[in-house]
């Protein structure tokens, strides 16, 4: 799920602007535009900014956006694929590139999650491509019902448009060729789910981190904070990346990469502390009421609090004795 672009005012301004920005209970600001908005990042690589909404049972409505991206050779790889319908806004943008989209061979699925494998399904029946994802995520792709009983999100169906095959099953280290020279390599990264994968680009020089890195004022979604700070440190020592691409921020290029996944491990660690801080204070049992806690102490509504949160949260106890989580 993602946001909007920072707003600095300050140490703890952009966890209260930034998500009250993406707040609203009838329609959506005047100020601001949803349309798709593409980007070319590199001679090959494009990017594609999808906008979507996600209506909470509390009656807010989130507007979000994901970013799904293109790289553009002989043939044509997509990396995820946003909500569903997202296809018509990727098939357009290749039509006004003067491409097809029959020419997309191949969709990486990062990891299972609604707003990355939400138009799978379409872009599968109007090309024929192979999708690949990791084998962890095999299970939720393949049967989007199953992903429904056992995560269950608000407009799920209203965001994936069903299931689809998985066709090749990736691992740390896979070597993705595409032709031409160009070839991704896939470096397994969990903690925002089991198996999430980034994909390194050392042509392009291109870091795809999909959900890997926490972004200040977003609502923190992860399944394990221990394998997210392993996953952070592991991408920080990576050298030779002139952009980095997540489906959660705007493209970031230079000095801006290692700046935004050392600001990722910042609002772990403050996560972290909240958290624990509030389990040492005696915090409800309830894990609905220390999210709501939680929360509030970041700055966020506590309206936000799901289980989802929640569990994000409860991974924190589960580490709250290690004492070297965020030592380099």
């Amino acid at each position: 799920m993602k946001g909007f672009p920072d707003i600095d005012t300050g140490p703890d301004g952009p966890y209260t602007v930034r998500c009250l920005r993406r707040l609203t209970l009838q329609s959506k600001p005047a100020n601001i535009s949803y349309k798709a908005m593409p980007m070319q990042i590199t001679e090959h690589v494009h990017a594609l900014r999808i906008p979507f909404q996600v209506h909470l049972p509390t009656g807010i409505t989130l507007e979000r956006f994901v970013y799904a991206f293109l790289i553009l050779g002989k043939r044509i790889c997509l990396i995820d694929s946003g909500v569903a319908t997202a296809e018509t806004v990727i098939f357009e943008y290749l039509e006004k590139a003067g491409r097809r989209p029959q020419e997309i061979d191949l969709l990486v699925l990062t990891h299972s999650h609604p707003d990355h494998i939400g138009a799978a399904k379409a872009i599968r029946e109007k090309t024929g491509c192979l999708v690949a994802a990791h084998e962890a995520e095999k299970g939720w792709i393949e049967d989007v019902d199953l992903q429904s009983r056992e995560r269950p999100v608000p407009g799920f169906h209203t965001l994936v448009g069903g299931s689809v095959p998985v066709g090749r099953s990736l691992a740390e280290d896979d070597k993705i060729e595409l032709g031409a020279g160009h070839s991704l390599q896939v470096l397994h990264a969990p903690g925002h789910s089991a198996g999430s994968i980034c994909l390194l680009s050392g042509k392009e020089r291109v870091l795809f981190s999909a959900d890997a890195v926490p972004i200040a004022g977003e609502i923190p979604i992860y399944e394990d904070i221990a394998e997210s700070v392993r996953t952070l440190k592991r991408l920080r020592a990576l050298t030779g990346i002139d952009h980095l691409l997540a489906a959660w921020d705007s493209p970031r290029q230079g000095r801006e990469v290692d700046e935004t996944i050392a600001g990722g491990l910042q609002t772990l660690q403050r996560i972290h502390t909240i958290v624990t801080g509030l389990a040492g204070e005696g915090a409800p049992g309830d894990p609905m009421e220390l999210c709501r806690k939680a929360l509030a102490a970041m700055g966020l509504p506590p309206a936000l609090a799901n289980p989802l949160i929640a569990r994000s949260f409860l991974s924190s106890l589960k580490a709250k004795d290690r004492q070297d989580l965020f030592t380099a």
